[in-house]
This record gives C-alpha cells, structure tokens and sequence, in this order.
C-alpha cells in the first residue's frame, strides 16, 4: 500500500500514529508519500486515514524503487559525480586490477576522457574455479590510489557478504554483479551501508525481478541505487556474449527512479561490437555507461576480446555525448 498524504508533515504524522498502533509495522517515507508493504487493504489500517490520503493498492512489490513511491528521479552524489541528474556519467577501467602501476595508467586515461568512475574487478567471479581470481586487497589498495591520484570515484565488484566491511573501507561505489543479483544476503550486506550500489541485472532476471533485487537493498535503508544493464542470457549467444534488451532502459526509466546504466562489454564480448551497442543504450536514455579498457587489449588478464582501448573509449565517449545531447534536447 502507498499513501500520498497532502504534505509530508501529514505523512510525517500519520506514520507516528501508525507506528504508535503498531511498533512493528513496516513502513518507508519519501516526501508527503508512504509505502506500507505489509498491508494490503485500508480495512487493515489500525487508524482512520486523514482528509485528502489517496491510496494506491495496485502498484509494484518493489514499492520503494517505484514512481509511484518516488515520482522523482533519484540523484546519487560521489565525490567525483553527481549520478541521474540528467548529466551522463562514464565509468571505465580495467576488468581485473593487474598491479598498481596498470591501474594508475588506466585512470590517467579515463580521466582524460573526462569519466569521473574508475572501475576495476580486485575480487573476480570466474565460472571456472581455475581462472585468474583478482588479487584481492592489494588490488583495493591499487584501485583506490589510482581513483584519488587521478580524481576519479572508484567503483568495484563485492563477492561475499564477509566481503563487504572490508571493500566498504576502500571504494566510493560497490558492484553487485549479474550472478549476485540475487545473492540476498550480499544484497542485505550493502543494504546496511550507506553507500552507493550499482546493481547489475542477471543474465536470466527479468526486469519484476531486477527491482526486487533493489528492494532488497532498499530495504536495508541504503537507497543510493545504481540499476546497470548488462546483457541477458537469451536464444542465440552466436555473435555476442549477451543479448543487450536496449528496452529495458528505457522501461526501467519509466518504472523507477534510480539511476540507469549499461554496461555493453558485457553484453558485446567483442570488442567491435561495444560501440555500437553502448551509443544504442544512451539513445534508449541511460544515465550513463560502463566500458572495460586496457592498453593492450589481446594481454589482458580476464576478458580480452572485449576489452577496448583508450583510443577507441575516446571516441565512444565523444559519440555518446552527442547522442545524449540530442536525446535531452540539447
């Protein structure tokens, strides 16, 4: 249930008497609006509604991450970004960190592009157990002198819940990759930071799911939400690693208002195919993309088909922003 009160020192109120009824009732405010997931029915509510609620039963089980709950987009600030606030963030790096000197190189490079996100993969999610693992927290420590040397925010992958306190003490956003989408417990785990996330869809989720997987985060408290696009698992992997669902972008921005960004290498696995793909997603209106770079794509440690150079993520960059630019009017 949402209730849209006239002004949100009525929702204020309204919500001291709920709670006073019933110390145990679930219930999310934003602005004038509540979110009562629990409660189905208004003949369900311990206390009469003030002049003027409306109520709204029919809407999305993940109600916190929904327009309706929260008609306005949602604007995640970073150090170094200001993430859906209309503006078009990059974020690129590396796949893996390969040693600090690589690293640092690669930020010299996004930086010069003007991306404001360094990302990069110290803790690797591998199908088989016997590829290259990351390197673990001396990759962080890389990561993060790099990010701060070149002024860029770090973004990188958190695999375990055991994880997390220790990443938290280096990155300014973690990653919850497409096979932990719906990890609960790592989910839960970030959920009770209050730091930003960008969540990745999983290769088989569909998009009812993908929202659940944010409210799971949500409802630990931490709303700074990051949607990411990354490709699906569909009927022919032939020519790309994953099927782009460009609709998905732009359905998301309809359904909710955080963030939304792709992610095209994943969803290429060839690098001729980024382009094409990563300019597709910001026609679709996202927020902002990601792209994997290395200086010499054929060596890099995990992913190397799909791993562009910074030559070639200059020019996506500059196409993009044309795009983008006709896309808001510009």
């Amino acid at each position: 249930m949402i209730i849209t009160n006239q002004d949100s020192a009525t929702a204020t109120a309204l919500k001291d008497q709920l709670v006073a009824q019933n110390p145990d009732l679930l219930i999310f405010q934003h602005a004038q609006n509540l979110a009562l997931p629990t409660v189905k029915t208004v003949a369900n509510l311990p206390i009469e509604l003030p002049a003027g609620a409306q109520v709204i039963l029919n809407h999305h089980a993940a109600v916190q991450s929904t327009r309706a709950f929260h008609p306005e987009n949602t604007v995640i600030t970073t150090p170094h970004s200001e993430i859906g606030d209309g503006s078009l963030v990059i974020m690129a790096g590396p796949d893996s960190i390969e040693s600090a000197e690589h690293v640092a190189q690669m930020a010299t490079e996004v930086h010069a592009v003007g991306a404001t996100v360094l990302r990069g993969g110290s803790f690797k999610p591998r199908t088989s157990p016997y590829s290259f693992q990351g390197v673990g927290e001396a990759g962080l420590i890389a990561h993060r002198q790099a990010a701060d040397a070149a002024g860029l925010d770090m973004v990188t992958e958190v695999l375990d819940p055991r994880d997390v306190d220790v990443v938290d003490q280096y990155t300014d956003i973690f990653q919850i990759g497409t096979r932990n989408m719906q990890n609960f417990a790592l989910l839960k785990a970030v959920g009770a930071k209050r730091k930003p996330v960008v969540l990745k869809r999983g290769m088989s989720a569909t998009l009812d799911e993908f929202l659940q997987a944010a409210e799971y985060i949500a409802a630990g408290g931490n709303t700074q939400i990051i949607l990411m696009e990354r490709g699906i698992r569909s009927f022919d992997n032939k020519y790309t690693r994953n099927t782009l669902d460009v609709g998905a972008i732009a359905v998301l921005k309809q359904m909710t208002h955080y963030p939304v960004l792709l992610d095209a290498s994943h969803a290429a696995g060839e690098r001729a195919l980024v382009t094409p793909l990563t300019l597709a997603g910001v026609a679709a209106g996202a927020d902002g993309f990601m792209l994997e770079i290395h200086d010499n794509p054929d060596a890099a440690f995990v992913d190397a088909q799909q791993a562009i150079t910074p030559a070639h993520m200059g020019e996506i960059v500059t196409k993009a922003r044309q795009i983008h630019a006709i896309v808001r009017g510009e």
